[in-house]
């Protein structure tokens, strides 16, 4: 609906809204269809209420159609103000030559101007995207904090390359998205977690993004991964996960964190009884509230020094 000023009024989705029309609202231009998982199809007649399950957002728990709702009205919202959201992370030459790299990119989910971000990796076991649970949520909180958040749309089988693309496109490009090029921070979930702490690793960022103007992350934020390698060059490293996660066992993050901060490596850690896994913001569970504790030690780094080149 367009009003009287030619502005385009503001309607929100509903529980009732089916996915085809978000995925076509005029507010999300070329890309609405990558709010939603690609590497499966979706029926369109689907109701957000319906779309936020564990029966689509597989191996997944504690999914609310409110959160899905908060996300997508925010998104909505700030495009209908004028503000971009999504971004291209690769160059249309390149897309040309590689159709597959059309299924990436950016949302952005802008804090205060000037401040520092972090790039959210969903999980989904390399097979899909779960970011409406596992990057999407926490992109909102930290925008809502005052820093600003990238949800990435990646590659499930080339996930690292897109994870090093888009920290080399923000960081050309952060005058422009109007954010702090030092002292970002990696976060993820499960298969997402792998990915940020690969690239948390200062060697690997090098060799991945083939740049040493690059700064280092100042922190990993991780949520239920097996990931267990270890190096005296990875990053600070905050750590959750469930104590009955039957996909990442709690002991083998506690064994890796114990050995990066043998080596003098910043980490926490927090194991929450009775949780399984995919529980993203852990609203309504024993764990509720920890994406304010990753704040704190991301900010905590932050005042330790930014990232390294």
């Amino acid at each position: 609906m367009v009003t009287g000023g030619g502005k385009i009024k503001f309607e929100p989705f509903t529980e009732d809204t089916v996915i085809e029309e978000v995925i076509h609202d005029p507010a999300f231009g070329d890309f609405g269809r990558l709010l939603f998982p690609v590497n499966f199809s979706l029926p369109g007649s689907l109701t957000l209420r319906e779309v936020s399950s564990s029966r689509v957002y597989l191996w997944y728990s504690h999914i609310f159609t409110e959160k899905t709702l908060d996300i997508l009205n925010q998104l909505k919202a700030w495009s209908l103000e004028g503000r971009r959201i999504f971004f291209p992370i690769y160059t249309e030459k390149e897309m040309g030559k590689n159709p597959a790299k059309r299924d990436t990119g950016l949302f952005f989910f802008p804090g205060e101007p000037g401040r520092e971000f972090g790039i959210m990796n969903a999980g989904g076991a390399f097979y899909y995207v779960g970011a409406m649970q596992d990057s999407f949520p926490h992109a909102l909180e930290v925008s809502r904090s005052g820093c600003n958040g990238f949800a990435l749309i990646y590659r499930p089988d080339e996930p690292y390359e897109d994870l090093a693309r888009a920290i080399a496109f923000i960081h050309d490009h952060a005058d422009e998205l109007q954010v702090k090029a030092e002292g970002y921070s990696l976060w993820g979930g499960s298969a997402g977690a792998r990915m940020a702490a690969v690239l948390g690793n200062r060697n690997y960022l090098r060799a991945l993004t083939g740049r040493k103007d690059i700064p280092q992350a100042v922190a990993v934020i991780m949520q239920y991964t097996g990931y267990s390698a270890v190096s005296e060059k990875d990053a600070p490293v905050y750590a959750c996960v469930g104590s009955r996660d039957g996909i990442a066992n709690w002991r083998v993050m506690e064994r890796r964190l114990k050995m990066l901060n043998a080596m003098g490596i910043p980490t926490e850690f927090h194991v929450y009884e009775g949780l399984g896994h995919g529980f993203g913001l852990g609203t309504g569970t024993r764990a509720e509230g920890w994406i304010k504790d990753a704040e704190a030690f991301w900010k905590n780094q932050i005042m330790a020094g930014a990232g390294r080149k």
